[in-house]
């Protein structure tokens, strides 16, 4: 049986100041739980009075946290950096006693977000008292098996991290890859969207299909959460592995045009506002399409003809007018690294459910 630890009895506030100026590293703190390089301007700014964090301490943001739903806490893993003073930081009283790359993950669980949540509800904006917080609990198990907790966990971040390497990777070679076959290649054509791509629209009417996606302007599909209970899913489109979708609406505005090709062997529905294609594959490979859509020149191309549009929006006809530079189809050969990218996608997407699964068993 699982044995439940007050918070506050393992860790206390760290509260040093950039007196002498000598940290220069601005971080600030997302809702992620993540660091990242702060953009605040920091001209004429004294920061003598920001807070120094050190290695393996914490740094949280008490506000709204039940507004938001989660709670803005982080370990910080580098050497030294500098925050606004409104962060609270802690650290671990005692290693030997509690790890704390054991409390990070035990921070990161939905149902800690959801713990902090349900208390902030009576504090000022929804925020989170620093006594509420420190009187929150954990289980602290022996710490020969916290250290087994965390590297099974560490295991599958290293796994993650790696392949997220390799795709930036296989992205960059394939890129490269590209400009060269065009660069070099003779028997260049340039054909309309319209000569190479139809559009498809089967509609989702028996319902068979609940997995709702979108897509971003990064070009990555993502899971979206429909409410079924008010949504008429009869109406939404259905994507299979190997068409694209995306969204004409506010092209000029964003600068990007989200647009992807779907690899999952799953079928999937999207908005009836997405517009779903497929290639003539005798013409042009699927990835060698998406490679010319990632790329800039596509999308300020996009975003010039719908500079005239509804909310500078791109109809159909003229996003089929768009012209595409295609080689032979038997010399492409983008289908094999863009594979790649997918699988080593999929992978992460298992593994980053099986941390979930891990994160869950700690409260267990």
């Amino acid at each position: 049986m699982t044995t439940y630890q007050r918070l506050g009895d393992y860790i206390r506030e760290v509260n040093v100041r950039n007196k002498d100026l000598k940290v220069t590293k601005l971080v600030g703190l997302t809702i992620g739980k993540a660091f990242i390089p702060s953009v605040a301007n920091v001209i004429g700014t004294d920061l003598s009075n920001y807070k120094v964090i050190q290695k393996e301490q914490f740094a949280c943001s008490l506000m709204q946290v039940s507004r938001d739903g989660r709670m803005p806490v982080a370990m910080f893993e580098e050497d030294g950096a500098i925050m606004s003073p409104a962060y609270p930081m802690f650290e671990v009283i005692d290693k030997t006693a509690l790890l704390p790359q054991y409390l990070m993950m035990w921070f990161s669980r939905s149902e800690f977000d959801r713990e902090a949540s349900y208390y902030a509800v009576g504090g000022v904006r929804g925020s989170l008292t620093w006594e509420d917080f420190c009187n929150m609990t954990l289980p602290v198990p022996s710490i020969d098996r916290q250290r087994e907790i965390v590297e099974e966990y560490e295991t599958l971040s290293r796994r993650i991290r790696l392949n997220e390497q390799m795709i930036e990777k296989l992205e960059a070679t394939a890129q490269a890859l590209y400009r060269k076959i065009l660069n070099c290649s003779e028997k260049t054509i340039m054909h309309k969207l319209g000569d190479v791509i139809k559009e498809v629209n089967k509609r989702n009417k028996l319902l068979e299909i609940t997995r709702t996606m979108g897509v971003t302007v990064n070009k990555i599909f993502i899971p979206t959460y429909a409410n079924i209970s008010y949504t008429d899913l009869s109406n939404y489109k259905i994507i299979t592995y190997g068409q694209f979708a995306c969204s004409l609406i506010q092209v000029s505005r964003d600068g990007k045009m989200p647009i992807s090709l779907y690899m999952n062997d799953e079928p999937a529905i999207v908005s009836p506002a997405y517009s779903v294609f497929e290639v003539d594959d005798g013409i042009v490979q699927p990835e060698y399409l998406m490679m010319w859509f990632r790329r800039e020149h596509f999308d300020k191309e996009a975003s010039y003809n719908a500079i005239g549009g509804v909310r500078g929006s791109l109809d159909w006809n003229s996003f089929m007018e768009l012209r595409i530079p295609i080689i032979p189809r038997e010399d492409q050969h983008m289908d094999v690294m863009y594979h790649d990218m997918y699988l080593r996608q999929k992978e992460n997407k298992i593994l980053t459910e099986l941390q979930s699964l891990l994160l869950a068993k700690m409260g267990q």
